[in-house]
């Protein structure tokens, strides 16, 4: 069975490497030198040199040329995991055994952008690892596989990431051999229960200290590396989050963005409780009594 992958962040190389180490027959990878738009970018070239793959840088997958490169490789199946672009019909019909996707969320629920940060945000005690079989639109294609994922009150987008990862690998594991003798078996999703997550701006990741600490705390760690940070402008300057620790406080005659307490960390007062931040990124010279 010959695999094509198309991918270009860090779970991409992943799923390559689980492919090379059970000896796939890879016949091609498309992925990008650069992104502006995934944190955790990965070109995969590096890893295709090293093991003797052809690859293509792809900035336009539905273009003419890369479909032209896509079917003189001829792949049986193609993986499409971590591209933030749709594929369309053109590249959908090359491979007999069509195209395999991934989305981190219990599909149909949870479609669409950053699922994982969004996961994390909206302090989701859940989510899952999904493969399914691509169509035209966005997560919409039969599902193949699909294990849940607990999400604990201390986990943060790197914790998370990893715990995902790590399922996702089991699952190519199981259903890989299935695949090659065409026996998948499917499961339709019910598009009655589909919600789509938008796409996320700057602006979702702007700390308003006037939010609870618990969603404060979520969204630090929604955006913690590798994604690029939540974040507050003081002074005309701005400073990312990297982590912090909710702290409850009865006195309530404090106001939001208030300086609490400062020593080695800093204590801020948030909408209700507060939090103590042990991470940030360049460091606050402000003390005591100060606003953020």
């Amino acid at each position: 069975m010959k695999i094509l992958l198309i991918g270009a962040v860090y779970f991409s190389e992943s799923v390559l490497k689980k492919l090379i180490s059970m000896k796939s027959e890879i016949v091609g990878v498309c992925t990008l030198k650069n992104s502006n738009i995934n944190s955790d970018h990965c070109d995969l070239s590096n890893l295709c040199k090293q093991n003797k793959i052809k690859w293509i840088y792809a900035e336009d997958i539905n273009s003419s040329e890369v479909i032209k490169w896509i079917k003189i490789s001829k792949p049986d199946v193609i993986f499409c995991c971590g591209w933030s672009r749709l594929l369309k019909k053109n590249v959908l019909n090359i491979p007999r055994l069509g195209v395999i996707g991934y989305h981190p969320s219990k599909l149909p629920f949870n479609r669409g952008r950053h699922p994982l940060v969004w996961a994390l945000a909206l302090g989701l005690k859940k989510t899952a690892s999904t493969f399914f079989i691509m169509k035209e639109g966005a997560d919409n294609g039969d599902i193949i596989a699909q294990k849940d994922i607990c999400i604990s009150k201390n986990d943060d987008a790197s914790s998370l990431y990893t715990k995902m990862t790590k399922v996702a690998m089991k699952q190519i594991n199981e259903f890989l051999p299935a695949l090659k003798i065409s026996n998948l078996k499917t499961k339709k999703q019910n598009n009655i229960l589909s919600n789509s997550w938008r796409k996320r701006s700057i602006l979702d990741g702007l700390i308003d200290w006037r939010m609870t600490a618990d969603s404060i705390y979520n969204l630090v760690r929604s955006l913690s590396r590798p994604y690029i940070g939540a974040h507050f402008i003081s002074d005309g300057k701005e400073f990312k989050i990297w982590k912090v620790k909710v702290i409850k406080l009865k006195e309530p005659n404090i106001e939001p963005g208030k300086i609490i307490h400062r020593n080695s960390e800093l204590l801020v007062k948030c909408g209700d409780d507060a939090l103590r931040i042990i991470e940030i990124e360049p460091l606050l010279k402000l003390t005591e009594g100060d606003y953020l």
